[in-house]
């Protein structure tokens, strides 16, 4: 089985090898921001677009490898219905956490799996994370402890390091917060007899 993750990120390669797959990465070049901005035009939701911007990945490495199972993932984060993006500055990573401070906000992980050129599973995991009122002192010491690896997340925070200080209450799978909703592919997985189940 050739499995290829269509994705430069670290912690999802770094999930899917720690589950015993045997992956190779490409990254797809896409224009995520255009893509967006498109379906933002059109009035879609953050779970569609979460989910056209991991298909949008998925198809254009399969189109290179029809032979093997292609993942595309992509995460959004909606704040009473608006998309943020990946902080591009630290004002941009301050901004955001002020936004976020106090509030409720949902990480939506969407994932496709192609096979033989075409789209065979999809599944867009949610889950939902309480920012604690954090001080102004904390937040300014935060970023700049913690830049320039939180500009490669939305909301500019990573859980899976100190970003876990600034939340209250979190509802949802670790994995999906992640940005993959590794339990459920690899359930589809096993019972497809693609992995040994």
């Amino acid at each position: 089985m050739s499995f290829v993750l269509a994705s430069g990120s670290v912690i999802r390669a770094q999930m899917l090898r720690n589950a015993g797959l045997d992956i190779d990465v490409q990254s797809a070049r896409v224009d995520e921001s255009a893509i967006r901005d498109a379906l933002l035009a059109e009035g879609a939701n953050p779970r569609d677009i979460a989910d056209a911007l991991a298909e949008s990945k998925a198809r254009k490495v399969a189109g290179r490898r029809p032979d093997a199972y292609v993942l595309g993932c992509d995460q959004v984060l909606s704040l009473q219905g608006a998309c943020l993006n990946k902080p591009e500055t630290e004002q941009d990573a301050r901004d955001q956490l002020t936004r976020l401070r106090g509030q409720t906000h949902q990480l939506l992980s969407a994932a496709v799996l192609y096979h033989g050129g075409e789209p065979v599973w999809r599944h867009v995991g949610v889950a939902r994370l309480t920012m604690r009122p954090f001080s102004d002192s904390f937040l300014d010491s935060y970023v700049k402890r913690n830049w320039p690896g939180i500009s490669e997340s939305v909301g500019a925070y990573k859980l899976e390091e100190e970003g876990v200080r600034l939340f209250a209450q979190i509802q949802g799978d670790y994995f999906t917060i992640l940005g993959l909703p590794l339990l459920e592919l690899l359930n589809y997985l096993s019972l497809r007899g693609v992995i040994e189940g």
